[in-house]
């Protein structure tokens, strides 16, 4: 089975420039979280979903100043998974040139038992979910 890549459209709003008419930094992981609720509760990804896991890391790379006018598509898969937790990749291109990349970033989630307060194994049926987007 071939893996996929989820893509998702992203809307630069006039409150997510800084001074310098630039999107703030701090905005790009508030697009990579945008991208991560359109992928959970997606319907073709998986059923009605909770999210069963918490952050653990972030990190992004910063290639091209994202200005106002910018159409954006947001790529993401799952580079690796875990017995507990699982990596996702972030490409943020523009929509109508994914040959322009503005930022490249990876994030790693914790699958989490919030009524217990620990760390638990990936559930199986979310793994399957995570499978489908696992991209070597």
């Amino acid at each position: 089975m071939m893996s996929e890549i989820f893509k998702t459209e992203i809307g630069v709003r006039f409150r997510d420039l800084d001074a310098n008419g630039h999107v703030n930094h701090v905005v790009v992981f508030t697009y990579f979280e945008e991208g991560r609720k359109a992928f959970f509760f997606d319907p073709s990804v998986s059923a009605p979903f909770v999210f069963p896991f918490i952050m653990a890391h972030i990190n992004c790379d910063y290639l091209k100043p994202i200005k106002l006018d910018a159409k954006l598509l947001l790529q993401m898969w799952v580079s690796n998974i875990g017995t507990k937790s699982f990596n996702l990749r972030y490409k943020l291109t523009e929509l109508t040139d994914e040959s322009i990349i503005y930022a490249k970033g990876e994030s790693v989630q914790v699958c989490y038992d919030y009524v217990q307060d620990k760390s638990i194994k990936i559930p199986l049926e979310f793994k399957q979910t995570l499978d489908r987007y696992h991209v070597v």
